[in-house]
């Protein structure tokens, strides 16, 4: 049975689309939860990154600041790689390395994090991130002795005892240089104003150590204007604000013809500034670029918060409820028609119980296969009961004959004479017949039959048929012609060729007048070879037509068997053929006579 299913009808499109719409929602809530909890999540991922990143470029500048050179950073670069589980590299400007966390070999990545000069800073200071200036962890000559520190403390204590006299909380503070510094523990004691009481300068005032280096500063700075043409003949007065610890100048400048005023102080700040780069320089260690990450060293890691752990399994449960709700919908709609084919499937074989067919799709198509199987199963069944009682009745006619004939005889009433025994005979004949017949179909039916197959010329095949029923021919008044070439060969066994030739001749004659015609001919049609068993005899109605291959099948409604046969030889015509791979047809048309075409495939002749 072949249906055309609607594309939207069939179960495999219903169950593909349920599917994509679960897929669809489940890529959506996925989609959705992975973008807000990755973003979150990366968010603080790299305000992480970013405060360990200023933090190891803080800890290398202090390093750089504190040192003249590099010798013994490799410590602290395993130590910050170990706490932020990140390579971390350190190299000159020229890309030699100076230190770092990976093994030797381990390739740079393409572009360095920052540069590490404490005298050009432009990521750090101890309060954030500036666009410029000196690292304040740079003292060089600014740093004070032991002695001029341990004055400075008693001087700081003192101030901080004076402050809390007027109701102040202050603490001392060391700075880099070593200088203590009275302070708030948020900024300037009473907002930077410094009760009369507290002012007494000597705290703020400079050192020995640091007046060498003011000094120093001012004759290089001095030597800048110079060559400016900015030097009026008097140096630059540089101060030092000792709470902070940053550089102030005043300049007694001249001018070279054509600079205006900004001009000229502009000038003078970059004379200071080279001026302390260049008496800071040898203090600290050489210009570095710094790497971090790449390699094999390179992990992104955050821990999902509960909130978000909340939201997926949240959107996991949602999820799961619309899929088990459309699934439960869709396996309702398609078990409901499944229960009626069990329940029908389970009822007695002599009821033959239908099912309802309510739908379009394949199940609708499986209920309408079911009922078709249930009504071939009935046909079927009737067959059966026929073909046991035309088995009963083939067998009982000549039964009855020869036991009626032999009781006769017994009792004397008859004598076994010649012509007895030749009718005994005769019915004998019958009942075997009948019997073979009953077992090359039962033999075909179990897939037993045994074929013999040779090369086997149509023509001859064809040839030996005629003759043996010449005689059946001549007595019936009907002439029997072959037709047929010498070009058609068969793949055939010659002996069940013969018995299916034999039968569709047998059957021509019965049926045809006296003074018809039966005709055998052979044809070749591509690679298949038709024989055709042509009468002029009564025919076969139309409706009838469609079971001349059935079993026990007669024209006659009477059954009688005036005419002959057992009604199996048409069957074992078609399961003779069907097992050489052929197909037996019939065409008829009343009063005009019949044909019966078997086609088989050829065979090539032989060399």
């Amino acid at each position: 049975m072949t249906r055309t299913v609607p594309l939207r009808k069939r179960l495999l499109v219903r169950l593909l689309i349920a599917s994509v719409l679960i897929a669809v929602c489940s890529v959506a809530a996925t989609a959705w939860l992975a973008v807000e909890t990755t973003t979150r999540a990366l968010r603080e991922e790299q305000g992480q990154v970013l405060a360990e990143d200023m933090d190891v470029l803080a800890r290398l500048s202090g390093y750089a600041a504190t040192h003249p050179d590099w010798k013994g950073v490799g410590d602290t670069v395993r130590e910050l790689s170990a706490r932020t589980g990140r390579r971390i590299a350190l190299t000159t400007t020229d890309r030699r390395t100076i230190a770092d966390s990976a093994p030797a070999g381990t390739s740079l990545p393409p572009r360095a994090a920052a540069t590490v000069d404490p005298l050009h800073i432009d990521t750090y200071t101890e309060r954030g991130a500036q666009r410029g200036g000196v690292d304040p962890r740079v003292v060089g000559p600014y740093r004070v002795t032991d002695e001029e520190r341990a004055k400075l403390q008693k001087l700081a204590s003192t101030r901080q005892r004076c402050f809390a006299r007027n109701g102040y909380d202050a603490v001392v503070v060391q700075t880099p240089s070593g200088r203590p510094v009275v302070t708030d523990h948020d900024g300037p004691v009473a907002g930077g104003v410094v009760p009369d009481e507290c002012a007494d300068g000597l705290l703020n005032t400079t050192t020995p150590t640091e007046n060498k280096a003011l000094s120093d500063l001012s004759e290089r700075a001095r030597k800048c204007l110079d060559r400016r043409g900015l030097n009026a003949g008097t140096p630059p007065f540089v101060t030092v604000d000792v709470t902070e610890q940053r550089l102030g100048t005043r300049y007694l400048l001249g001018k070279t013809k054509g600079t205006d005023d900004r001009t000229a102080v502009r000038e003078a700040d970059r004379c200071v500034d080279e001026a302390r780069h260049a008496q800071l320089d040898p203090y600290v260690a050489p210009v570095a670029e710094l790497f971090l990450g790449g390699g094999d060293t390179t992990a992104v890691r955050f821990d999902m918060s509960s909130a978000n752990k909340a939201k997926v399994v949240g959107a996991a449960g949602l999820v799961l409820a619309v899929t088990v709700a459309v699934t439960a919908v869709v396996a309702t709609r398609l078990v409901r028609p499944l229960r009626a084919l069990t329940e029908a499937a389970q009822q007695p074989p002599e009821l033959h119980a239908r099912v309802p067919v309510t739908t379009r799709d394949e199940t609708g198509i499986l209920a309408a296969a079911f009922n078709e199987l249930a009504e071939r199963r009935e046909r079927l069944e009737a067959q059966r009961k026929a073909m046991v009682s035309d088995v009963a009745h083939e067998l009982r006619t000549p039964l009855t004959n020869i036991r009626g004939w032999l009781e006769v005889t017994r009792d004397g009433v008859v004598d076994p004479d010649h012509a007895l025994l030749a009718s005994l005979h005769e019915e004998a004949l019958v009942l075997q017949r009948v019997i073979d017949d009953l077992q090359d179909l039962a033999a075909a039916d179990a897939g037993t039959l045994r074929l013999h197959r040779e090369r086997v010329r149509a023509d001859e095949l064809l040839d030996q048929v005629a003759a043996a029923h010449r005689v059946a021919a001549d007595t019936a008044g009907v002439a029997l012609r072959t037709e047929a070439d010498s070009t058609s060969w068969l793949d055939a066994d010659p002996v069940r060729m013969r018995q299916a030739l034999g039968n569709l001749v047998s059957n021509a004659l019965r049926h045809t007048p006296a003074d018809g015609t039966v005709t055998l001919t052979a044809r070749r049609d591509g690679d298949d070879v038709v024989l055709d068993v042509t009468d002029t005899g009564t025919g076969i109605a139309p409706e009838d037509l469609p079971y001349v291959f059935d079993r026990f099948w007669r024209a006659e409604k009477s059954r009688s068997r005036r005419t002959g046969g057992s009604g199996l030889g048409l069957p074992i015509v078609r399961h003779l053929v069907a097992a050489h791979g052929g197909t037996a047809e019939a065409a008829s048309e009343p009063g005009a006579g019949s044909v019966f075409s078997l086609r088989l495939p050829g065979a090539a002749p032989p060399a």
